[in-house]
């Protein structure tokens, strides 16, 4: 695969935060063809390891990383662009779970397959609840 420095680099204020992001994308053809996406989206990339790429734009940077059946995602996001991410890999046609983390470690956010997200802290209680706010049925205040 071609690395590309042609994008943003990342902000200076997303280098001093711990990473934020993580998730998987599921049936991924490689973490290079992954790669090769992100640059076609006009971001950086550049090989971390025989087969992972770290991409970046001024706003994000995650590392992927090729495991059996999976490729990996783990990086920093600009909190305020969580759902611009998930809109580029939902247009790059991959199937995929997403989570954003705030400082303290605790889950903020989730978005699964390019379906719209529902703030962790919103959710309707109770099992039942849960699974009808995921899929944007029913939003409630966690109590």
């Amino acid at each position: 695969m071609d690395i590309s420095d042609e994008g943003q680099p990342l902000e200076p204020v997303w280098l001093e935060i711990n990473n934020n992001v993580c998730g998987g994308l599921t049936g991924a053809p490689s973490a290079s063809l992954v790669a090769q996406r992100f640059i076609g989206a006009g971001w950086s990339s550049r090989s971390a390891s025989w087969e992972s790429y770290e991409v970046e734009t001024s706003w994000c940077r995650v590392e992927l990383e090729a495991t059996d059946g999976r490729t990996l995602l783990n990086g920093v996001v600009d909190p305020d662009r969580f759902v611009d991410l998930a809109a580029l890999l939902t247009r790059f046609g991959l199937r995929f779970s997403i989570e954003l983390y705030d400082d303290d470690g605790e889950l903020l956010r989730e978005i699964q397959a390019g379906t719209p997200s529902v703030p962790i802290r919103e959710e309707a209680p109770g099992l039942p609840g849960r699974l009808l706010a995921r899929l944007g049925l029913v939003t409630a205040a966690r109590r």
